[in-house]
């Protein structure tokens, strides 16, 4: 599931004639980076949901096989997308990614599912050292116990992809709402958890990050 709705607010002027995941980082839409890395594990569906000027993102993301989902009249947030697509994903664990970031290191959904154990976990979420982030001033997200079990504090950030069990998604009855109640539930069983991320991340949330993230692109490709 790529989350691809967002009205992209932080890109300013740049989101005014196109929705944020078609603004181009490195010669190509910043989100065919997370589509390169996710069809690399070869997935059996790849969905997007779109809400912000949607017809240019969806002709696009077709025309690769992502089948997309519309978010109308509102945007439902990352747990209420999710949840408004099962119907296209079906009932088995998921994949979710943001798509307004760039890595350089091994393929983070790769990464995540060699580390993915059912039987103790609800989710497994990739986490970023602040050290390997780029352009990043946030105070973080998440401590990781010795066994990878989460706890909400300023440690890791999180990267923007996971490995995420849909069932509980019925428990939450409000049409919108973020993973974070569905990731609270989780922490309060002990059956959230993280995979700490080797390589380096940049989050291309705003105009800055762009620059940021072509120049760790050019870094990776010498």
């Amino acid at each position: 599931m790529l989350f691809a709705a967002g009205f992209g607010t932080r890109m300013r002027h740049l989101t005014e004639d196109r929705p944020k995941p078609l603004i181009e980082v490195a010669g190509m839409p910043l989100v065919d980076h997370t589509l390169a890395l996710a069809k690399g594990i070869a997935p059996a569906k790849i969905v997007a949901n779109l809400h912000y000027k949607p017809e240019a993102l969806a002709a696009h993301l077709e025309e690769q096989g992502v089948e997309t989902i519309l978010e109308v009249p509102d945007i439902l947030e990352t747990g209420g997308g999710l949840k408004n697509a099962l119907p296209l994903l079906g009932s088995k664990p998921v994949f979710t990614a943001n798509t307004d970031a760039v890595w350089q290191g091994p393929n983070p959904f790769a990464y995540l599912l060699e580390a993915w154990n059912p039987d103790i976990m609800d989710a497994l979420l990739l986490c970023v050292p602040r050290s390997h982030t780029v352009g990043h001033t946030g105070k973080g997200d998440f401590i990781a116990d010795p066994e990878g079990r989460l706890r909400r504090g300023s440690g890791d950030i999180y990267g923007g992809i996971q490995i995420l069990k849909t069932n509980r998604l019925s428990e939450i009855k409000d049409p919108a709402f973020s993973l974070n109640l569905l990731w609270s539930r989780m922490l309060d069983d002990g059956r959230l958890y993280g995979a700490s991320y080797p390589g380096k991340w940049c989050d291309v949330g705003a105009p800055e990050g762009i620059a940021l993230a072509e120049s760790l692109l050019e870094t990776h490709n010498v």
